[in-house]
């Protein structure tokens, strides 16, 4: 197996990965310089550099950089007890650094209306796959969206299966209506993503929030909700509001605690909202 090739197939995926590679060698060791070692999210393997108690550290450690996000950089002594406990007949010095293998975010716009062409663009520009979904196929094509990632025309409830949520997607919702909406969220609040965002006021997200709970939704389900979406610039412009939107991504996924704006936006951070959801 290529492990370059698994890193590309793992990021695509959503899933993230670790890689570990020898850097430095003295002495004789069981593997090589440059040596690879790929660990998947699911603990699986691909490559190696060399087994034995190196591997296995070098698996934990990789476990730990895939929970962390920051590498390590390792150092083993195959000295004479070492190499004979594991087979391992060196005797010799190996550096391994660890990194965190991310898979790129991706945005998935519900709705094809003005903000959404321009947050398609804004979100690209800051590191987002983009993948733009709406039931109209004259809004939903190649030419309103010619930068995105993936365009979808098709009924929402026909694509909601089709679409590979993890904790690395960002879901925005932006449909021409309440009613799409609400069909949107009350899926959205049960995948896994990191970010779920809805635009309208504040009166609009209480209406949609009290309705859905009404079906039995509870509340507890819409604390990752940021409504209404994007940082309070004073955005008007389809342009700006894209602008909020994609910084208030950014902040999500750099978790900017410093920016406590962008971390309180969440409905049940906002203490107005939560009075009148009350």
């Amino acid at each position: 197996m290529d492990i370059f090739e698994e890193v590309v197939r793992l990021r695509r995926r959503g899933q993230k990965c670790a890689l570990a590679t020898i850097v430095s060698v003295r002495g004789s060791i069981p593997s090589y310089q440059t040596a690879k070692l790929l660990v998947r999210e699911d603990g699986s393997m691909a490559g190696t550099i060399g087994g034995g108690c190196v591997e296995a550290e070098v698996w934990n450690a990789a476990r730990e950089v895939m929970e962390t996000g920051e590498p390590k950089h390792l150092t083993f002594n195959l000295n004479q007890d070492a190499a004979y406990d594991n087979g391992l007949i060196c005797g010799g010095q190996l550096d391994v650094f660890v990194e965190p293998i991310l898979p790129q975010p991706r945005a998935f716009i519900f709705g094809a209306g003005h903000i959404s062409k321009s947050l398609a663009q804004v979100a690209a520009l800051a590191g987002f796959a983009t993948v733009v979904i709406d039931d109209r196929e004259s809004f939903a094509n190649r030419e309103r969206f010619p930068d995105a990632d993936e365009v979808i025309a098709a009924a929402y409830e026909e694509i909601f299966p089709r679409l590979d949520i993890t904790e690395s997607s960002y879901l925005i919702i932006v449909t021409r209506g309440h009613r799409d909406d609400m069909r949107v969220l009350r899926w959205a609040v049960g995948t896994p993503a990191r970010y779920i965002a809805m635009i309208g006021s504040k009166r609009k997200v209480i209406s949609v929030i009290k309705e859905l709970e009404k079906e039995g939704i509870p509340r507890a389900a819409f604390e990752r909700l940021h409504a209404p979406m994007g940082l309070e610039i004073g955005a008007v412009t389809p342009e700006e509001i894209a602008i909020s939107v994609a910084a208030e991504m950014v902040a999500v996924r750099r978790n900017a605690e410093s920016n406590w704006r962008a971390l309180s936006k969440s409905v049940f951070a906002n203490e107005r909202l939560k009075a009148l959801l009350k």
